[in-house]
């Protein structure tokens, strides 16, 4: 690195978290470790998406500065995480067809997880992507379950049960079941009710023979224990936990509630 380079290097780095029901974006400053700012913005579903981008950025002038780095993050579900031994890059709509409905149209990608020799195959908002050309310039992006998978493995290291982490959404939920290092199984539902959610949380566990009694489930996202999904889940799983949040609290001088809802963007 030249001493120019280094003079205009400017330690700071944005990412952004964008679904269709809002945006969210933290901006590190990555010399000190430090969250300068960390911001949520929620949509309307009857406007149009890209009208709603462009009133953000102007809204937030943080949006808008330059950057060292830029990362973002598509929260969607239509994921489908692939070994390696069982991948081509010809055939990237196959992996999709069975959990979600796709297109020929469709503009597919995927990201690379070596670490655990698997690809995330996965259809990105082109619109944002193209939104965010004509902003940024240039930008790196992955679907945001990729961060949260590969995240929740690195934390089953050396951890020989089978253990349960489910990150939880306004209208849906991801869940995966990790033993050490490995993933053995990643999936995401919609529900409207409490009930829906502990329906699906003891179908999922039911279907890979874990007993509610024994085995560990942390939750994640925007959830608290007042929250009345983890209350009615407390109910019927033994060990039901907040996932321990201490390490980004400590980190970035966040809250709790702030630590566990940003989890994905606060380890991008």
């Amino acid at each position: 690195m030249t001493t120019a380079t280094i003079a205009s290097k400017k330690y700071k780095k944005l990412s952004l978290q964008v679904a269709l029901n809002g945006l969210s974006f933290c901006v590190f400053d990555t010399l000190n470790e430090r969250v300068l700012d960390l911001q949520e913005v929620k949509f309307n579903y009857t406007q149009s998406l890209e009208d709603q981008l462009w009133r953000t950025f102007v809204d937030f002038p943080a949006l808008t500065k330059s950057y060292d780095e830029i990362m973002v993050l598509h929260d969607n579900n239509f994921n489908s995480f692939v070994p390696k031994a069982l991948f081509d890059e010809n055939y990237l709509g196959s992996y999709l067809q069975y959990n979600t409905k796709v297109f020929e149209t469709d503009f597919f990608a995927y990201d690379e997880i070596d670490t655990y020799d698997m690809n995330n195959v996965h259809v990105p908002f082109v619109n944002v992507n193209n939104f965010l050309i004509d902003q940024f310039g240039s930008f790196d992006y992955k679907n945001v379950n990729t961060v949260l998978v590969s995240k929740i493995l690195g934390l089953s290291k050396n951890r020989f049960d089978k253990e349960v982490y489910i990150h939880l959404q306004e209208t849906h939920f991801e869940i995966i079941v990790s033993n050490n290092l490995k993933l053995l199984l990643y999936n995401s539902f919609e529900y409207k009710t409490p009930e829906d959610f502990v329906y699906y949380l003891l179908f999922t566990l039911e279907q890979l023979q874990l007993n509610p009694e024994t085995v560990s489930v942390y939750l994640l996202g925007k959830i608290s224990e007042n929250h009345p999904c983890f209350e009615i889940a407390y109910r019927y799983v033994r060990n039901i936990t907040l996932l321990p949040s201490s390490n980004l609290e400590m980190k970035y001088s966040l809250s709790e509630a702030e630590a566990l809802q940003h989890f994905i963007l606060l380890n991008s």
